[in-house]
């Protein structure tokens, strides 16, 4: 039941948000919103929404493990495994300019995660500020883009291109996209009681578990979006999409979680998987700036730390028991 649980979960949160996804973009061209801002804050929030609702769902029943590991968790796969398995599908152009103004405030966000976590809790006023800063950074690249119309505008509108609305009228687009919406909450729901039920079960600690099994389900939207855009040659929406889900994922998600209630930070993650990630992002940052693209050998590499990763965090509970050991009862 935990296992059809889990993965119950994991396809709500999947079509769920497709539907959401789409219906909202659908929503905001009718609208008359430009492009330009759909592709700067719908879609990079609808792909993030699903880790949103978890790491909320996850501090409310009282897990932090899941919480901040499913936020942490999804920037290592965001770069690792779906920048990775895009380039291996194909080769990414990278536009100089955008990775100029966007991967240093990649890494800044990384660095102030650090040093935030460092203390071992995220309060509210570090949730606000977060946020804040969120809002200043979307506000600072939206007014910029529409002054300057660079690649990194024309990166946000091919963003919201790529994403083909739902083809119905405008009343059941709207009830199609709350029923997206309700099956991200309730996916969430289902991952989180059933990520926190096998890491009972099977003695692996929760927040393990929030930066694997929760994490990649979280991350499944902007998986589908990288690889079905990899597909069809347009590698640089692929990195966008990233690149934005990231920015968006440690200030916002992280930032709405503690304003929701103060989460504390497991000392792993402090120490350990912040780290990861952060070099995770300047390396992938080094692949993009060479020859301005992302190769597939440099994708190649990129899977193959991640799996790395994985290995070395599920290591020590396969060492202590000869393989997963099961929880007593």
């Amino acid at each position: 039941m935990v296992y059809a649980q889990v993965l119950a979960g994991l396809l709500l949160l999947l079509v769920g948000g497709d539907i959401f996804v789409r219906g909202a973009v659908g929503i905001a061209r009718r609208l008359a919103i430009s492009p330009l801002l759909i592709g700067l804050t719908l879609v990079g929030f609808g792909t993030s929404l699903p880790e949103l609702v978890a790491s909320l769902e996850a501090a409310r029943v009282g897990s932090p493990g899941v919480a901040v590991g499913n936020v942490v968790g999804s920037n290592i796969a965001n770069i690792l495994l779906i920048l990775g398995l895009s380039a291996l599908i194909a080769p990414i152009a990278v536009a100089p300019g955008s990775l100029r103004r966007d991967g240093p405030v990649l890494i800044a966000t990384g660095l102030l995660t650090i040093g935030v976590c460092w203390f071992g809790r995220i309060d509210r006023w570090w949730g606000l500020l977060l946020l804040v800063l969120l809002l200043a950074y979307m506000a600072h690249a939206y007014l910029s883009e529409r002054r300057h119309q660079d690649a990194q505008t024309r990166l946000h509108r091919a963003e919201a291109d790529e994403v083909k609305p739902l083809a119905v009228a405008p009343w059941p687009m709207l009830a199609l996209t709350l029923s997206g919406l309700a099956g991200i909450v309730l996916g969430a729901g289902l991952l989180v009681d059933g990520a926190i039920a096998l890491a009972r079960a099977f003695a692996v600690s929760e927040t393990v578990i929030g930066l694997t099994i929760v994490a990649i389900g979280t991350s499944l939207p902007e998986l589908a979006t990288s690889v079905i855009a990899a597909l069809r040659r347009h590698g640089d929406v692929a990195l966008g999409n990233v690149v934005g889900s990231n920015i968006f994922n440690l200030l916002g998600i992280l930032g709405a979680t503690a304003l929701f209630r103060p989460i504390p930070v497991p000392a792993q993650i402090a120490q350990f998987d912040n780290w990861v990630m952060l070099a995770a992002t300047v390396l992938f940052i080094v692949f993009a700036a060479t020859k301005a693209t992302l190769e597939r050998w440099e994708g190649g590499v990129l899977l193959a730390a991640y799996a790395a990763y994985v290995a070395l965090l599920l290591a020590p509970s396969i060492v202590a028991g000869g393989g997963f050991a099961l929880a007593p009862a």
